[in-house]
């Protein structure tokens, strides 16, 4: 059956221009003798061509139209488009052969997610797979996503990067291409931050914050895409990831379950600490939030903590060993930040259950 894919459709068979070129001779009594010496080409080449064991190049093309009166560029067309056939064929056969890469990618979860299409044939959707990672061959998606060595991540979480966790860091990559940002200005971007912190208490709805986020942020530089993890049952969910997708365009990704559980501002600030403490070079994903024991997740903890609430006041808050719901909701209205994000800190330090 022939195929129509986005607006293009692909026959189940294209004949080669020989043929075309065999019904033209015939029709104009010339031979193929003839024809090799009104075009100049050898006699083995035009049968050649007839037969679809040679291509018509741009130069023969141009000799057809002088001695046949048919424009070069209809045979030019003709044979890239038969070409392309045999390619695409070659392409299916090699495709079919390459299955295995369903065996670990999270297909039904994407497709479900809307990520990419479920397709009706193993090669198909191996193409589809292939696609969606911009790899043209298994061996490309197999040196560039697997082994996963690209990401960092903390050793001391319970999450780990699965098949489906690089899934959702390239869904990240492909939508932080649709958010138009200007270069980076870590400046600007520093300056930023306390306007940042402020929208920890607004109190509009979440797609609301999360637009606002994206808009503030991206005017600085940094594109931050809200991307929902895939189901998977051998990796703890994703939280959060930082990366640079060019020198001057980092890119930071977090699941929009945060908002629900309360630690989307604090994952948020961590993610950021890794860009501005990091280097361009390093790319995390990290698994929960708050148990940071590796170098560099401890220092974006510690980073998110500070800003969000001063370190002194912090220590100060936490030395009175008093923390009723009262007190809780008065030390976050005295530092202008959510009441969640103070329980959450509480919890992950250890101090309250």
């Amino acid at each position: 059956m022939a195929k129509v894919v986005e607006n293009e459709y692909f026959p189940d068979t294209v004949s080669p221009p020989g043929d075309t070129l065999l019904e033209t001779i015939e029709l104009y009594g010339i031979s193929q003798n003839e024809l090799a010496e009104r075009t100049g080409r050898s006699l083995k080449t035009i049968n050649e061509i007839i037969k679809g064991k040679a291509a018509i190049t741009s130069e023969t093309a141009m000799q057809l139209e002088r001695v046949l009166g048919i424009p070069a560029r209809f045979w030019n067309n003709r044979d890239r488009h038969y070409q392309e056939y045999l390619a695409r064929m070659d392409e299916e056969k090699l495709l079919a052969r390459q299955v295995d890469l369903l065996k670990d990618a999270p297909v039904k979860e994407m497709a479900s997610a809307n990520w990419i299409e479920k397709r009706l044939t193993k090669a198909d959707q191996v193409r589809e797979i292939l696609s969606f990672y911009g790899v043209a061959t298994p061996e490309a998606y197999k040196k560039i996503y697997e082994g996963n060595q690209t990401f960092t991540y903390d050793a001391s979480a319970t999450g780990r990067i699965t098949a489906s966790v690089v899934a959702w860091l390239r869904k990240g990559e492909l939508e932080a291409r649709k958010i138009d940002c200007l270069p980076f200005d870590e400046r600007k971007f520093h300056a930023l931050l306390p306007c940042l912190r402020a929208l920890t208490r607004d109190i509009d709805p979440a797609s609301s914050l999360m637009l606002e986020l994206q808009r503030l942020c991206a005017e600085c530089g940094v594109a931050v895409v809200f991307v929902p993890e895939l189901p998977d049952k051998q990796s703890a969910k994703p939280c959060g990831a930082a990366r640079w997708q060019t020198p001057k365009r980092p890119v930071v990704q977090l699941s929009p379950r945060l908002y629900d559980e309360g630690d989307i501002w604090f994952t948020f600030f961590h993610e950021v600490a890794h860009l501005l403490l990091h280097g361009k070079k390093e790319r995390f994903v990290d698994f929960e939030v708050g148990v940071g024991k590796e170098q560099k997740e401890a220092e974006a903890d510690e980073f998110a903590h500070n800003l969000l609430i001063p370190k002194r006041a912090w220590k100060r808050f936490v030395a009175e060993n008093h923390f009723s719901e009262r007190l809780i909701s008065q030390f976050a209205e005295e530092f202008g930040v959510e009441r969640d994000l103070v329980i959450g800190r509480l919890r992950s330090s250890g101090v309250i259950r």
